[in-house]
């Protein structure tokens, strides 16, 4: 890991089946003891068709790591990781009220918050690619991840963090 401040924040812990049960929801930062394989199934399992089957997003995440092996010739779960950095967002605005008056004010991103919106625009990126595509979503996810891993400006995840840290840039 390249970037200190995620690595309490990515768990690489190995396990046999990513399935925790939501065993992490009642304590506080829990999320980051939950695999970073079963967050991003987590975050393909969007209402919908796929909403709650997670069988479904592991074979999809296990397919898309064969794809990405097979493409880079390296660890999946390594590529990840960069990608999960490249597209972690490290500036965003909120919302401040003065007397009825709201300012947009550009404010520093903690690391759980950039790890759980690199993991949506990842996810979300390969979701679009195969909508109405003949491609299926496990090679449009291996490409997404690839993408972002070696910061190209096509992936879906590094042009929202671009978009998300030029408004904070403007808004300072």
């Amino acid at each position: 890991m390249r970037d200190p401040s995620l690595k309490k924040y990515i768990s690489l812990k190995p396990v046999i089946l990513p399935h925790t049960g939501g065993r992490h929801e009642h304590r506080r930062f829990g999320k980051a003891e939950v695999p970073i394989v079963e967050r991003l199934m987590n975050m393909l399992m969007r209402p919908g068709r796929s909403g709650g089957k997670k069988q479904l997003a592991y074979n999809i995440v296990k397919t898309a790591f064969d794809i990405i092996h097979l493409e880079t010739g390296e660890n999946p779960l390594q590529v990840l990781v960069r990608a999960i950095e490249k597209a972690a967002p490290r500036e965003e605005t909120t919302r401040i009220m003065y007397g009825g008056i709201t300012y947009r004010v550009s404010v520093d991103v903690s690391p759980q918050r950039r790890v759980d919106l690199a993991l949506r625009f990842i996810a979300e990126g390969a979701r679009q690619a195969a909508f109405n595509n003949p491609k299926p979503i496990e090679e449009c996810l291996a490409e997404e991840i690839i993408k972002a891993s070696r910061g190209d400006p096509q992936s879906y995840a590094i042009r929202q963090k671009e978009e998300i840290e030029r408004i904070a840039l403007s808004s300072r």
